[in-house]
């Protein structure tokens, strides 16, 4: 740190930027480059050793974001995409947006800091759009999954239990449970909130206060889920008074194989969700013909109450049982609705159908669902990751298709268009976004790197930025 404090050599400097990635193409040294001098910059702690404020992009500050990698089109042979071009941009940011994209030549300004982005590339920010941040293992000892016998059955019965030992510490985990969402990329997330008669809406409050400490870092909303069933353990009350509290949207769960109602269940749910003005995301695992009679009928119900666009069916597991046509002819009546599926892209026997979605412009969304609780083990809490296994899964393995399966993590945003145009960012866009040491989307979605530097309307949500100062200020 002393050495840090004192100032690096330009060979020192030069070298800790080659540590971020081997690629010289990631990497590429510009001219700007040999005209700033580094300052003592971490952004993982306040304070460094020598005992100075370190300084980092905060809330509504303007600073410029020096060395970024943007995506400028595609590299075409014989009309296939080969390869993605870029260019490294200079970009000021004032109070979260972008307000300048400039040429890394054009002359430094006075009085404003200066962060050096390395030539990383830089990508939209993900959303982590399916997840459970009330309830989890996480931040405490390891425990496995639970053993069903009974399947979720045996798991509700035992959150009557577990849930009120896990209450004393649903804030904090859910703050660990941010932090590692934040530290892959994600600065947006909707989570489920348990909404049932063990806690009431004790679980709700907590979870309310670890994202309202984290407000100026990520973006969210909110789902009021009667895990245990909204008729099997009549929460409609419970559910109304979530919504009081500024839930966003209105959660449910099997309506027949669980709550033994499908009419009645789905339509107590999409009239708490119409009374309120709320949106709608239902867990539904009924896999075959019940299942898809569960979408259809929601469709039909989207449709009567007005609430196009404002409804997302998690997991619908069933989709993946439909036969070629019946898939498409269910999916434009998903699109003309505006009714999207949020999927943790499943390994196993079901498929689901996702790349029949995309193409009939069904809004796909992906989540992480369970980070290591008594269902699963097993998540990560990485939306790219998600995205990576979709691509591993469909076979996306080519530079065009990596690059659109981008769109898979980031909530459809991508640096590029179809055709190659280069659309993300733009002035006048948030600067919300996370640096990574990758060359392309497509590299990044095929080799996860690390996320070095995240971005929430301009503030440093996580990671680290080098704070450097110009040599010669401005012509």
């Amino acid at each position: 740190m002393d050495q840090e404090n004192k100032g690096l050599s330009r060979r020192k400097f030069i070298g800790n930027v080659c540590k971020i990635g081997s690629a010289s193409a990631v990497l590429g040294v510009t001219d700007t480059m040999g005209l700033l001098m580094p300052e003592t910059a971490s952004a993982d702690s306040e304070k460094s050793k020598g005992g100075h404020h370190n300084k980092k992009p905060e809330k509504n500050s303007s600073y410029m974001l020096l060395n970024v990698r943007l995506e400028s089109g595609y590299k075409y042979e014989n009309g296939d995409v080969v390869a993605t071009e870029t260019v490294l941009r200079n970009l000021r940011i004032d109070k979260g947006i972008i307000t300048k994209i400039l040429d890394t030549k054009v002359p430094y300004e006075k009085h404003i800091d200066y962060y050096d982005a390395k030539g990383m590339l830089l990508l939209p920010s993900f959303r982590d759009m399916h997840i459970h941040l009330d309830k989890t293992y996480y931040g405490g000892p390891w425990r496995a999954a639970a053993i069903r016998k009974n399947g979720r059955f045996d798991l509700i019965e035992l959150e009557k239990t577990l849930l009120l030992e896990l209450l004393p510490t649903v804030q904090e985990r859910a703050e660990e449970l941010i932090e590692l969402i934040l530290g892959y990329g994600s600065t947006y997330v909707r989570s489920h909130c348990n909404i049932d008669p063990v806690v009431g809406l004790k679980n709700l409050e907590r979870l309310k206060l670890a994202l309202a400490n984290y407000s100026d870092k990520i973006s969210h909303e909110i789902v009021a889920f009667p895990q245990h069933g909204l008729l099997r353990s009549n929460v409609e009350g419970l559910l109304r008074e979530a919504m009081q509290l500024g839930v966003t949207h209105v959660g449910g769960i099997d309506p027949t194989v669980f709550d033994g109602d499908m009419e009645k269940s789905l339509q107590t749910m999409v009239q708490i969700a119409a009374d309120h003005k709320a949106g709608i995301d239902i867990h539904l695992h009924e896999g075959g013909e019940t299942g898809l009679k569960a979408i259809r009928r929601l469709a039909d119900l989207t449709e009567e109450a007005g609430l196009q666009g404002k409804v997302t069916i998690s997991h619908a597991f069933a989709l993946a049982s439909l036969t070629d046509g019946a898939d498409v002819e269910m999916a434009d009546r998903l699109a003309s609705l505006g009714i999207s599926i949020a999927s943790t892209v499943p390994i196993g026997d079901i498929v689901m159908p996702i790349p029949v979605l995309q193409k009939q412009k069904v809004n796909v969304l992906l989540g992480n669902d369970s980070i290591t609780d008594h269902w699963d083990p097993f998540g990560i809490g990485d939306t790219l990751q998600k995205a990576h296994l979709a691509a591993q899964l469909y076979g996306w393995k080519n530079e065009y298709n990596l690059s659109r399966a981008l769109s898979l993590a980031t909530g459809g945003i991508t640096p590029l268009d179809e055709s190659g145009k280069q659309i993300w960012p733009k002035v006048g866009d948030a600067a919300t976004a996370v640096l990574v040491p990758a060359s392309c989307s497509a590299e990044a979605v095929a080799r996860l790197p690390k996320r070095a530097a995240v971005l929430h309307k301009g503030t440093l949500s996580s990671g680290s930025l080098d704070s450097v100062k110009p040599k010669t200020p401005i012509a």
